[in-house]
């Protein structure tokens, strides 16, 4: 195969996979939502796509898929207000965990969780300290929460992306 095909049949590849993986964050972020009344927000299990999005194919996947799809669940959810704060904070999210990951080291992969982690959790708390202007102690409300479900998508996701990883093409991954 001919370098030019095959660098467009990888860009094809990438843009399905992107959609496909922003369908599946969507879903999962849809699927089990536990409500916070004081922000008005949600507890999901959404970022065990988006880690395991990111870990299998990397920071532009993995940060598209997880601001879009997460954005676009919490469109569909009735959370719109939410939405530009969680496309930008997720977006990060993934991005962050597909460059610090290296596809190889258990190690490197939970420490990429964990960066990412803080970067949603904390994002969500400036935003709503600050930008939606709940202040300090509503947004404290969230950081339990929005830790546990780091701590759920980091045992599902480090795992799925190790496996998912393992069966994959190169051409895909």
């Amino acid at each position: 195969m001919e370098k030019e095909e095959y660098m467009s049949q990888r860009r094809v590849i990438r843009l399905a996979m992107t959609a496909v993986m922003t369908a599946f964050v969507t879903v999962a972020t849809f699927l089990i939502q536990i409500p916070n009344p004081p922000t008005r927000g949600y507890i999901n299990v959404g970022d065990a796509m988006i880690f395991t999005t990111a870990l299998t194919f990397g920071s532009y996947i993995g940060g598209a898929a997880g601001g879009l799809g997460s954005a676009l669940a919490d469109l569909w959810a009735g959370y719109g207000y939410f939405a530009p704060f969680t496309l930008i904070i997720k977006g990060f999210e993934g991005l962050v965990v597909g460059l610090i990951a290296d596809g190889r080291t258990f190690t490197r992969d939970v420490l990429a969780v964990l960066a990412g982690g803080t970067v949603m959790v904390t994002g969500y708390f400036l935003a709503e300290s600050f930008i939606l202007g709940y202040g300090m102690p509503v947004a404290l409300t969230e950081v339990l929460g929005n830790t546990i479900q780091i701590i759920v998508g980091a045992i599902i996701g480090v795992p799925v992306s190790t496996l998912v990883r393992k069966r994959l093409p190169a051409l895909i991954r």
